[in-house]
């Protein structure tokens, strides 16, 4: 590949301080032998890594060899090929489709990108829409603008992965967002002018935008703007509330540009009628190299920020709480957040209305049409919105895993945060470990792919806060008043004898069903029972090795419902124990707990699954579009179930649960405790 020679640099281009000049080369730079594959020696899987020479071509005596060793590697990985395919890694994250690394400069005195304003957050909004002018002297249908923050990007101090298709690049910071130049005006390839709108959130550093020709596969630099900035770029922002580990905590998880010898953060907090408190805060973060690979390492590096974590503690049960976030200055004065409230949980076992929502796999997706996510997560806005709308009517989310779907583009995590914010903010927001948090091979994921794009768990473990007793291991168990959740983590080992294989049959062990007699069990990966078309490929409709150990202890502890995310649709089983359904009845249970009713709840935003055309005889009801659970405790003997789509928040599926605390220690099948003849 050729590096083109641009000389000289236009002095519009000289005078906003870029170092281009100092990769700018008089003639081009060859690359490294081994770093530019040739012919067969380009496979990824490195199957010929080891045949080729370094003139990158194949030894001939290995050539009949390799290629049988080749056939036979598909071969062996056409029983994969079902599994690989719903792995997630099915739909391309779009940011990965831009070639930033291949990025050219054509910088151009006749083109011009101007944005405004140039201070954004005069009065403490976190979010702001911002106007991009621009003009191009010679305009094509693929021209784009990226948005980039820092606003100075460039190839000067490039962190380069061993990957066969890296190369030293002009540009090694992927956009946070882009738009298409003639988004908003068909005129453009006549006029050549044209003008964006690009909603903006407060992520730490100021901001720029370049019009780039070539499309995403081949992008040529052709003009820069100005940078724009919020007024206080550090401000603490966004917060997630989450359950702590006892009943009567409440933890607040923020972002801020504040390290901890800037400024001491703290959280104050206080209820009515009584004095203000103060709690000190945790701080974390995070360097590149703790990513596990590209790009979470490459391309799609951002620093993080500072994530701080504050334990409010000795919370009166169902109280309103107001609070806000707070940075302590060196000199004495205080950088304070909004304020925002919530409502405390209740007692274990407290007899009052209790409201759950459950969905899985949303992801994020942006209000001022940008593209990168036009097709990956086209349902997000609508679930996001229709809890919004609704908030006031339910009391903890638990979103199951497959968070953000940033695959290693870390800018995104803040956009995400910022989206739920509203939620977050307001009700306990606790998540659960899915493949694209967690998966990457050779890090202790169970699962060998790299559909988290090299973040290895790293960013949902610090960004989000859960009461695990370690954070790396994702399962949990938390208390809503007459709920006891078991979380687990699918992307670690669940099986008998397994860590987690424990920690699972203590969760559901532990509970004192007369005073928590709704036992949830929740996982992102289909350990259960789903339709979904390429489980039944497989034949079993289960994630592989799914339900062999889990169901004995469903079964003996009376679950009664089981979640799930990762396929992306909504399904519910009847009560099932061992692939038999062992209740009639489809709307209206009472009575004896003998089986467990599975629900996919995986429609919270991403990409739509396909359901099998086999009709499984356990299915209820199933449903291709976009939504998520609501779950109504009344009381001890009363549960609702409505499942909701997000595009009107009506209810299209239900059931309810009437039953009595004898109803849940009845002996059934697989769940009799052990008697004795004695007297």
């Amino acid at each position: 590949m050729e590096i083109p020679i641009l000389e000289p640099i236009p002095k519009k281009w000289a005078s906003l301080n870029y170092p281009w000049a100092r990769m700018i080369t008089t003639k081009p730079t060859p690359p490294r032998p081994d770093a530019m594959p040739s012919g067969i020696c380009a496979m990824p899987s490195g199957i010929f890594g080891k045949r080729c020479t370094a003139t990158g071509r194949m030894k001939k005596n290995h050539f009949s060899s390799t290629v049988a060793a080749l056939i036979l590697a598909v071969l062996l990985r056409l029983n994969e090929a079902t599994i690989i395919a719903y792995s997630g890694t099915d739909t391309e994250q779009p940011l990965s489709k831009i070639a930033i690394h291949k990025a050219t400069l054509a910088l151009s005195e006749s083109a011009s990108v101007k944005a405004k304003p140039y201070v954004l957050g005069l009065e403490g909004q976190d979010t702001e829409w911002v106007v991009v002018d621009f003009e191009n002297e010679e305009p094509s249908n693929d021209d784009w603008i990226g948005v980039f923050s820092p606003a100075k990007f460039n190839g000067s101090n490039c962190y380069i992965e061993n990957d066969l298709k890296e190369q030293v690049p002009y540009i090694c910071t992927a956009p946070i967002k882009y738009q298409y130049a003639n988004f908003s005006n068909s005129d453009y390839m006549k006029t050549g002018k044209s003008s964006l709108k690009f909603q903006l959130i407060n992520q730490r550093a100021d901001f720029s935008f370049a019009l780039f020709g070539g499309g995403l596969s081949n992008p040529k630099l052709v003009a820069i703007s100005n940078a724009i900035s919020f007024m206080n770029p550090k401000a603490p922002l966004y917060p997630r509330l989450a359950q702590g580990k006892s009943w009567n905590e409440m933890t607040v998880t923020w972002t801020s540009g504040y390290d901890i010898d800037e400024a001491t953060p703290f959280v104050q907090w206080v209820s009515k009628g009584h004095k203000n408190k103060q709690s000190p805060a945790g701080t974390l973060t995070f360097q590149r190299n703790s990513m596990c690979g590209s790009p979470a390492r490459t391309v799609g590096w951002r620093h993080p920020g500072f994530i701080h974590t504050s334990f409010l503690k000795d919370l009166w049960p169902n109280t309103r709480y107001s609070y806000k976030m707070g940075h302590l200055l060196s000199n004495g004065s205080c950088i304070w957040g909004k304020t925002y409230s919530f409502r405390s949980s209740p007692y274990p076992g407290q007899d009052s209305l209790q409201r759950v929502i459950i969905f899985g796999d949303m992801g994020k997706a942006e209000r001022d049409g940008s593209n990168e996510y036009s097709n990956y997560q086209p349902g997000a806005l609508n679930t996001t919105d229709q809890l919004i709308k609704d908030l006031g009517n339910f009391d903890i989310v638990f979103h199951i895993g497959d968070i953000t779907y940033a695959n290693g583009y870390i800018s995104q995590w803040d956009q995400f945060t910022a989206q739920v914010e509203p939620i977050a903010s307001t009700v306990p927001y606790m998540i659960a470990s899915g493949n694209h948090e967690r998966d990457w091979p050779g890090t202790g994921s169970f699962y060998d792919t790299r559909d988290s794009g090299g973040e290895c768990g790293v960013l949902a473990e610090t960004m989000f806060y859960v009461p695990a007793e370690n954070r790396a291991k994702f399962w949990y168990s938390t208390d809503y008043g007459m709920f006891r959740f078991c979380i687990a983590d699918s992307e670690h080992d669940w099986r008998e004898g397994s860590e987690q294989y424990r920690f699972i049959e203590h969760c559901l062990a532990s509970v004192d069903r007369r005073k928590q007699p709704w036992l949830i069990f929740s996982a992102h990966r289909v350990l259960g029972y789903s339709s979904d078309k390429y489980y039944g490929l497989e034949g079993s409709f289960e994630e592989p090795m799914g339900r062999e150990s889990l169901q004995r202890l469903w079964q003996k502890y009376k679950v009664d419902i089981a979640f799930y995310g990762h396929v992306h649709n909504y399904e519910r089983t009847c009560p099932i124990y061992q692939n038999q359904c062992v209740n009639p009845e489809k709307s209206n249970y009472s009575g004896i707990v003998n089986g467990t009713i599975h629900v996919v709840v995986g429609g919270g935003g991403s990409h739509l699954s396909e359901f099998s055309p086999v009709n499984t005889s356990w299915s209820l009801y199933k449903d291709y579009d976009w939504g998520f659970v609501k779950l109504t405790a009344f009381n001890y003997s009363s549960l609702l179930f409505e499942y909701k789509k997000s595009s009107d928040g009506k209810v299209y599926d239900f059931f309810t649960i009437s039953r009595d605390y004898r109803d849940v220690l009845a002996c059934v099948h697989d769940g009799c405790a052990s008697t004795t003849l004695a007297t």
